[in-house]
């Protein structure tokens, strides 16, 4: 259960096909008043179990993953109205503590702590290795031609929330720089938040260098991207990016954008710190570590979860 936003929306949906079932997914929008007073608020009168056309009618599921502070009131009236049949999770800070949901997953760099909550560096997402090689056979045919070693390039906003947009710009052209001077091509594509202006200098700046950058009238080739280049680029915005980058085992090298927020400032210095990833600014140059899977620990501590349940008498 989510609002739509696509960073909930993934995350969900990958714990739910890791459990390896097909989910069935609700995009729910409370409207105002209500959602003014959510996570804390009820649910609206029409979308309460018991009210006929209800996202949340019965039957109820054995297991409901939800994620987004609006979802968190759904969340405990499906566990309510099961009769506390149904295991909830939520992913993320709830933002009411731990009493939100049987299993609450966060990231690190959140405050929440409780023994039902689940914490790991990286996120979950829906990517595997199976999905990854179904994606790379796919690929477009102008990969082939491209020199190595090749650089896959995925980026956010690296001129978020900077006071000067011109200084973060040419920050992050001067990191492009030093990636045309280490690599032999460059695969790049973008995500709904990066702006046009950073695109067009990007394609200035790559203009005469080996590469390819996707056109968002095409079908993102994001998975292929992932799976296909012998190394990635992350900006470091963008905490399930990079996450999904980590799961590959291919060598990562976040950016670090002109200016960041101090949880993900955090979340980046640890995984430099434990090998994880290396320094954009340094080498780029192969490295090995342990592929990072959080989505495979989180359906894991599901499964024990309702292992657990089912074993309690009554």
């Amino acid at each position: 259960m989510t609002d739509g936003k696509i960073g909930d929306r993934v995350q969900c949906l990958g714990v739910a096909l890791r459990l390896g079932e097909e989910p069935e997914e609700k995009v729910i929008l409370p409207g105002k008043p209500w959602e003014w007073w959510m996570p804390h608020g009820p649910v609206p009168l029409k979308h309460r179990p018991g009210h006929p056309g209800s996202p949340i009618a019965p039957p109820f599921p054995d297991v409901a993953i939800a994620s987004g502070r609006r979802m968190v009131p759904y969340l405990k009236a499906v566990k309510k109205a099961s009769g506390g049949k149904t295991f909830t999770v939520f992913l993320k800070d709830p933002r009411i503590g731990a009493a939100a949901a049987d299993l609450i997953w966060v990231p690190r760099h959140d405050r929440l702590r409780a023994d039902n909550v689940l914490v790991t560096d990286t996120g979950p997402h829906p990517l595997t290795e199976e999905a990854l090689a179904a994606a790379v056979a796919e690929r477009p045919a102008e990969w082939e031609s491209l020199p190595g070693p090749r650089l896959g390039f995925l980026i956010g906003n690296p001129v978020a929330g900077a006071r000067d947009e011109d200084a973060a710009l040419n920050r992050f052209l001067a990191q492009i720089d030093h990636a045309r001077s280490a690599v032999g091509s460059i695969i790049v594509t973008q995500s709904r938040r990066t702006p046009e202006t950073v695109m067009t200098a990007l394609r200035a700046r790559l203009s005469g260098f080996p590469h390819w950058i996707w056109s968002p009238e095409d079908q993102n080739p994001y998975r292929a991207l992932l799976g296909f280049c012998d190394m990635l680029a992350v900006t470091g915005d963008s905490h399930n990016m990079v996450s999904e980058a980590l799961s590959t085992g291919k060598p990562v090298f976040p950016l670090v954008p002109h200016h960041l927020n101090p949880k993900l400032a955090g979340f980046l210095k640890r995984l430099e710190e434990t090998g994880l990833t290396r320094p954009f600014d340094g080498p780029l140059e192969p490295y090995d570590y342990q592929p990072v899977d959080a989505t495979q620990t989180i359906a894991e501590a599901i499964l024990r979860g309702l292992a657990a349940r089912d074993q309690k008498p009554g």
